[in-house]
């Protein structure tokens, strides 16, 4: 992922008002692992329930803000939408984000299950067990690791541009 400045990431959010932009609390952009992420996503330090995504599309960052649903009962063990990554599946929550345009502003939202932390881009470069590989050979395993990179990059820019879409 391409670094981003904290002005950069305040524009790109295509859900939120002019008061929520400057509301947001940006992360330390100078500890940010850029090259190993395909989106920067964040909870705001401040309002526990907020978080943030933003990624590249078509060389444009598009950014959302997004609400997590409060806990409540046991955890249940459920699968991240975007890393689909079957070793971590205890810290996932359900993220519900306000669409843009029009069709936000009357209330219309579109959710998604997605790891607490925002940790897919570290599960997806997990190496990976055996039974997944089917071998011990690097290449078969590097070979997977890409082939996750891709998915995630697939699934969570399409949720991205699912929020950001106003037709």
């Amino acid at each position: 992922m391409n670094p981003l400045t904290e002005k950069q990431l305040r524009d790109s959010l295509v859900n939120a008002t002019r008061s929520e932009r400057q509301r947001m609390i940006v992360p330390d952009l100078d500890e940010v692992p850029w090259d190993s992420l395909e989106y920067l996503g964040w909870r705001d330090r401040k309002q526990p329930l907020s978080a943030y995504v933003v990624m590249w599309i078509d060389d444009v960052p598009v950014g959302m803000l997004l609400r997590a649903t409060e806990r409540t009962g046991p955890r249940r063990a459920v699968m991240c939408a975007w890393c689909e990554d079957v070793v971590e599946t205890s810290d996932v929550q359900l993220y519900v984000a306000r669409r843009a345009g029009a069709a936000g502003r009357k209330g219309d939202t579109i959710g998604t299950l997605v790891c607490s932390d925002f940790r897919c881009s570290r599960n997806v470069r997990r190496r990976p067990t055996l039974a997944e590989a089917g071998s011990d050979d690097a290449a078969v395993r590097a070979a997977i690791v890409e082939r996750r990179v891709e998915g995630l990059q697939e699934r969570a820019g399409r949720f991205v541009a699912e929020v950001g879409s106003t037709a």
